[in-house]
């Protein structure tokens, strides 16, 4: 009984947020609607954000981040590039360009036209995934750019390829390969047999890339989460990484190494310069040389980003 109290007061509260947010009417429209109070209308208003029954996205373009924006796109030939307003309360927050993200994922996958989406990791690229609106899109394809195993087996949490396929009714090619292997010849082999080498060729024909951008330093998400080991990141730190892509280091010029992991990486490298319409999503004063440098070298050729990421990008 106490189940379905909560289910039928969940309902009134979708109702509610409905009437309020969607169709306009006041609280105290919605109370003569409902045949509640006022107080009660508002507490039905208050759950259906609470419990997040609905939820929104930004249309109305701020002119500070629109400015930032043209500017960054302007000085680094981007295809794309969005900044969202900066949170002063949480500057590392990655709520605002997930959100943009997903805006993104959907304009794309709206397309009846057959596309092909590949997507990188990272809590980012994640977060967008979950705010992608469930479509029926059979024919689109999905397809990791990332080994998806790390060192202890375990499967990444931020696997995004069977998640998005799941909104989506998409076909989905994850990279069933661990992150790093023991050796460059190991490396090599595994690249090629031919499970993996179909994976390589539908990426190669990708229409978008969304990926992450990871800083290399003694707080890398790549050694955090377990892809790589404390030597390994401080190897790469010494051979000059200041930034990693899909766990492809590369230096302050934006140029990939050639040494250290990313020579048994399994990760599909990004293209040099990019092609395909690339677009690295990362916010926070940490990555800002990682984000510069990857712009620079032209390993991306979009961004989205916040306001203060931004405006100290343009600054360097």
């Amino acid at each position: 009984m106490a189940a379905e109290n909560d289910k039928s007061r969940l309902d009134d509260a979708a109702r509610a947020g409905w009437l309020y947010f969607i169709a306009g009417h006041t609280q105290d429209e919605i109370a003569k609607m409902l045949q509640v109070s006022r107080a009660s209308a508002q507490r039905l208003v208050s759950l259906c954000l609470a419990e997040r029954l609905i939820t929104f996205r930004l249309e109305h373009p701020i002119a500070a981040c629109m400015e930032l924006a043209a500017r960054l796109k302007e000085r680094f030939d981007l295809v794309h590039c969005e900044v969202v307003p900066e949170d002063p309360a949480a500057p590392q927050a990655t709520a605002g360009i997930a959100e943009r993200c997903a805006n993104l994922l959907d304009s794309t996958l709206r397309s009846e036209t057959p596309v092909i989406v590949a997507l990188g990791t990272g809590r980012a690229v994640r977060a967008a995934v979950e705010r992608v609106t469930p479509i029926d899109r059979p024919n689109h394809q999905i397809v990791s750019l990332v080994g998806n195993i790390s060192a202890d087996g375990s499967a990444s949490f931020y696997d995004t390829v069977g998640r998005l396929a799941d909104r989506t009714g998409a076909r989905h090619y994850p990279m069933p390969l661990p992150f790093l292997m023991s050796s460059e010849d190991e490396r090599n082999r595994m690249v090629r047999i031919e499970p993996i080498a179909k994976v390589k060729a539908v990426a190669a024909k990708a229409d978008l890339r969304l990926v992450g951008i990871g800083q290399m330093d003694q707080k890398a998400q790549v050694h955090i989460d377990g892809f790589v080991t404390r030597d390994e990141l401080f190897e790469m730190m010494r051979q000059g990484a200041i930034g990693e892509i899909t766990g492809w280091a590369y230096d302050a010029k934006g140029r990939l190494l050639k040494a250290g992991t990313n020579k048994r990486l399994t990760s599909i490298p990004p293209e040099v310069p990019a092609k395909t319409t690339t677009i690295g999503a990362a916010v926070g004063a940490a990555k800002v040389p990682a984000i510069a440098a990857a712009l620079s070298g032209g390993l991306i050729n979009g961004l989205i980003t916040d306001e203060a990421t931004a405006r100290a990008i343009l600054e360097r």
